[in-house]
């Protein structure tokens, strides 16, 4: 097979391209293009990498009727149900009378209580400056406070840095405001994909940076920021006067070596000084820690001030959480309960984790840097055969084996910035979650073996062509 070098040559890139919003940006036809102007002054955004990767197996068959004959190894989603020494699962719920109102948009009174009580036992035992409940607003998903955040910053707000590779949601949600210019920059790959705080202190003296978000533990890399580092990042953003927003979803999901660490979680609330002073702002909730992702139950945290923007850019953005829920989410944050959820979650998950890595060593698949947090593989494929080793195309041909991953390059925020996707730094790269159960991670693990078989006894011509552009299931040949 030819080793392609520019995705004109590539029929998963040409998929890719004609999805409605995928077009590089600034080439004409843009906004007279009928997929892309939606109607008229509706420009289509483009899609996250889930959505297209949930399209394109549909595409290829798949139905969430019957997603059970498929490995999704793509949705960035824990496992919901039963795990070994876990509390029991939620399986119904309270919904008094009062709780068919809204809810205020700042979220239940009592919930916002639990919520700073569980951080100050959980990072801030012994300092003088604890949480309160008017340190915590309660939003309808993680999405949705990164949102009311970016709705209400001022117009001199340029700059947003973010890190890729990193969540994929982030240059959409904060590009809805266009007040806001996001501006990435790479992790260190040679320091497992640590951030470099002399360069983010330097951008934020050079260009101006007055806010820098980042996930940790990080999406989609698996590696997570504690201790010293940790404190020193907090420390910066006090002394540059930067506001810092870290997405915390994944704060349980660390997987010490030693038992005897079991239940500890990380987070920035650790090093705050002040609460109402330190520009330190938190999103977290159940969907990931608490294994509740369709609850859309979730928090904001920060200084007061902060709090009471959030409650009036909910108030015209979402209307705030789920009321029956909020209410049946309080006694899941007792501190005991909390950490019975820890230390079932940290073993099961580091369980899943050895027994994926263990299995793509098999494969010839050896992970680089192993995640030492959350649950996603960031898996290098640049060592297989073309066209095997780009995302786009690894993807596609997974589908054909009903399994599904994440393609690198949506972890390059928005791919559609970059004229040749072949010179993104994530295009040889794509995600595995390894949040579903066991058995689904053996079905997606034996569809690579078959993918890899069939290269190393058949040769490549088998690969790189005949995918499924449309929903109807048809071939429509594409000219690369």
């Amino acid at each position: 097979m030819k080793n392609h070098k520019h995705e004109k040559e590539s029929e998963a890139h040409k998929i890719f391209r004609e999805k409605a919003g995928h077009n590089p940006r600034g080439l004409l036809p843009q906004t007279v293009n009928p997929d892309e102007e939606t109607v008229p002054g509706i420009i289509h955004p483009g899609s996250t990498g889930v959505i297209y990767c949930s399209d394109r197996a549909m595409a290829n068959g798949f139905s969430y009727a019957a997603a059970h004959e498929w490995a999704n190894l793509g949705q960035g989603a824990p496992e919901v149900g039963d795990i070994p020494d876990a509390p029991p699962r939620p399986q119904n719920i309270n919904i008094p009378v009062d709780s068919l109102e809204y809810a205020p948009t700042t979220g239940v009174k009592a919930l916002r209580e639990a919520v700073a009580n569980l951080y100050n036992l959980t990072y801030r035992e012994g300092k003088e400056s604890q949480y309160t409940y008017e340190n915590v607003c309660i939003v309808p998903g993680g999405r949705a406070g990164l949102s009311r955040l970016a709705a209400f910053r001022p117009p001199d707000v340029l700059f947003q840095s973010y890190q890729v590779p990193d969540y994929t949601a982030y240059d959409q949600v904060l590009g809805a405001f266009r007040r806001l210019v996001p501006v990435p920059t790479s992790l260190d790959v040679e320091n497992n994909y640590a951030m470099d705080l002399n360069q983010i202190k330097k951008d934020i003296k050079t260009q101006g940076l007055q806010v820098i978000l980042a996930s940790n533990p990080r999406n989609p890399t698996g590696q997570v920021i504690q201790g010293e580092p940790l404190k020193d990042l907090v420390q910066l953003s006090r002394d540059t006067t930067t506001t810092l927003i870290l997405d915390e979803f994944y704060s349980w999901y660390i997987y010490p070596e030693n038992e005897k660490e079991l239940g500890k979680s990380i987070s920035s609330a650790a090093y705050v000084e002040d609460v109402n002073k330190d520009s330190i702002v938190i999103v977290d909730g159940l969907t990931k820690n608490w294994r509740l992702p369709g609850w859309r139950v979730c928090w904001v945290m920060g200084p007061k001030n902060l709090i009471s923007a959030l409650s009036q850019s909910g108030s015209f953005l979402d209307g705030g959480a789920n009321h029956p829920l909020q209410l049946a989410a309080i006694p899941l944050l007792d501190p005991a309960h909390v950490q019975r959820e820890k230390i079932s979650l940290q073993k099961h998950f580091k369980a899943k984790r050895d027994h994926v890595l263990a299995r793509l060593e098999k494969l010839g698949l050896k992970v680089e840097i192993p995640p030492s947090a959350t649950f996603y593989i960031w898996l290098n494929l640049e060592h297989l055969p073309a066209p095997l080793n780009n995302g786009l195309t690894f993807f596609e041909e997974l589908l054909k084996e009903q399994t599904i991953v994440i393609p690198g390059i949506f972890f390059d925020i928005n791919p559609s910035h970059r004229r040749n996707l072949f010179n993104s730094p994530c295009h040889h790269f794509v995600r595995l979650s390894f949040g579903p159960p066991l058995a689904d991670l053996d079905k997606g693990l034996d569809a690579m073996g078959r993918v890899l078989k069939k290269a190393k006894k058949e040769g490549m011509h088998h690969f790189g062509h005949s995918y499924k552009p449309s929903l109807d299931g048809t071939h429509t040949p594409i000219n690369v």
